[in-house]
């Protein structure tokens, strides 16, 4: 069955910069190369979503600028519905300048969101019928945390399953957390959340439950993955992989568990096919470009299985 995803999320263009290392206070250095390349977490999603063979629907702003024209024309490649994307008169698009360290493949990111904090309960609204039609509904915290908040209601009042992915780390409103039927921060991002110390991990994660039959997954990088829910918890395995770029494998992990759940894959096998995604992901330089398709993953899969 073709899973049918909708992203409630952003957009950003990243400037990407790599370096042998990262610079302290005050410090010039000088770079490797400098690229810029479609990104935003709901985006990436959407983008890994749609190489993995689902149906995407994204809702969102963008501006009225070059930048927007990036975004359109990649969601037109990538047969992403763009119907619900709103050009924003008044503000521009976001931008995410990145730096990335060529000897570890680590990252740090600054976040100008511009016209994705536009996005609007009127917005969503517009995307209902698209959202009722949906196996699962998508978003982050890129977006206004009030919209966001209002999508995820929006679709459990339609019968939707939703995926919060608390991604950069913020305040959650207690809404929020009722409404997300999955919830997939990673380890930096469940400590801030929590505020409880990533000592016991499952205890950390079982702050954000607010509903017996919530699930937390919290991505460990190439160890996996932890599914923990109010009553039990389980290890899922990652790949070990020579990582180049450590920038959007969160984004590849939920866009590819949106796909898995979607089609019905029981949930450890969800979270091993995302691991899967994301660990491909981490090979390749950027964001959007690095997504990989259904096919590497599912390659990758039989290989760990005869490995």
């Amino acid at each position: 069955m073709t899973a049918k995803i909708v992203v409630a999320g952003s957009f950003n263009m990243d400037l990407t910069s790599y370096m042998v290392r990262m610079p302290r206070p005050g410090e010039t250095l000088s770079g490797e190369r400098f690229v810029t390349g479609p990104g935003g977490k709901g985006s990436n999603q959407a983008v890994a979503a749609a190489r993995l063979a689902a149906d995407v629907t994204f809702v969102g702003r963008v501006g009225n600028d070059t930048f927007g024209d990036q975004a359109i024309a990649l969601w037109t490649r990538e047969a992403i519905n763009t119907q619900y994307v709103i050009r924003d008169a008044d503000a521009s698009t976001g931008v995410a300048p990145i730096w990335v360290e060529t000897t570890s493949g680590q990252n740090a990111i600054v976040v100008v969101l511009g016209a994705n904090l536009a996005l609007s309960r009127e917005d969503v609204d517009a995307a209902a019928e698209a959202i009722a039609r949906a196996d699962l509904l998508v978003t982050q915290l890129e977006i206004n945390l009030e919209t966001a908040a209002y999508a995820l209601r929006l679709a459990r009042q339609s019968g939707v399953r939703t995926i919060l992915n608390p991604a950069p780390a913020a305040p959650i409103s207690q809404e929020m957390l009722l409404s997300a039927d999955f919830i997939t921060p990673n380890e930096t991002e469940l400590e801030v959340l929590s505020r409880a110390s990533l000592d016991d991990l499952d205890a950390a994660a079982r702050t954000l439950i607010r509903r017996d039959d919530q699930t937390v997954i919290v991505t460990l990088g190439e160890a996996g993955a932890r599914i923990v829910t109010a009553t039990d918890s389980q290890h899922v395995d990652g790949f070990r992989v020579q990582a180049l770029d450590t920038t959007g494998a969160g984004d590849c992990f939920t866009g590819a568990l949106a796909v898995a759940l979607g089609e019905q894959q029981p949930l450890a096998e969800a979270v091993r096919f995302a691991c899967a995604a994301a660990a491909l992901c981490v090979t390749r330089h950027g964001t959007a470009p690095a997504m990989p398709t259904r096919d590497e993953v599912l390659a990758l899969l039989a290989r760990s299985a005869t490995a």
